[in-house]
């Protein structure tokens, strides 16, 4: 059983935490406690892992329940199109990127320096896109270019 202060419960105001309907709850526990190194702090129903100040829970999809009536929870179809993802910030790209590489993350691109950040992108088991930064340039007042229509 865990303690309390490990669980996402509040004791005033709020806090925000990630959800993600996986398709292996344990694969999925163990890549973000990895990677991320994460601290599981519940094994399912739903799985927990605490990621620095944050918590990413993960259960199986499902049908509506009365409370989201004319919702299915599902993982990922596509990795090709998404709406949102997981904004990682890093102090130090190059620990993050060797320790992640080592324990088997695959990452779309090495990171890149933007002028702003170095960033990258890898997916998860389930295929859900993560970004990983860290802020250089942003730093110093250096924006990231405008994005170029192509």
């Amino acid at each position: 059983m865990t303690s309390h202060g490990d669980l996402p419960v509040p004791e005033q105001g709020l806090l925000l935490t990630h959800f993600l309907t996986v398709r292996d709850v344990a694969v999925s526990r163990r890549f973000y406690a990895d990677v991320f190194r994460g601290e599981v702090v519940m094994e399912e129903n739903p799985a927990i892992v605490k990621v620095a100040n944050s918590w990413i829970i993960m259960n199986p999809g499902g049908g509506p329940t009365p409370d989201k009536p004319d919702v299915t929870l599902e993982a990922p179809r596509s990795g090709e199109r998404v709406s949102g993802f997981l904004n990682v910030r890093v102090a130090d790209m190059d620990a993050f990127y060797a320790h992640a590489v080592a324990k088997g993350a695959r990452f779309l691109t090495e990171p890149l320096d933007r002028a702003s950040e170095v960033r990258c992108y890898l997916r998860d088991p389930d295929g859900y896109l993560i970004e990983v930064g860290q802020s250089t340039g942003l730093l110093k007042g250096i924006l990231a270019a405008p994005p170029t229509n192509a």
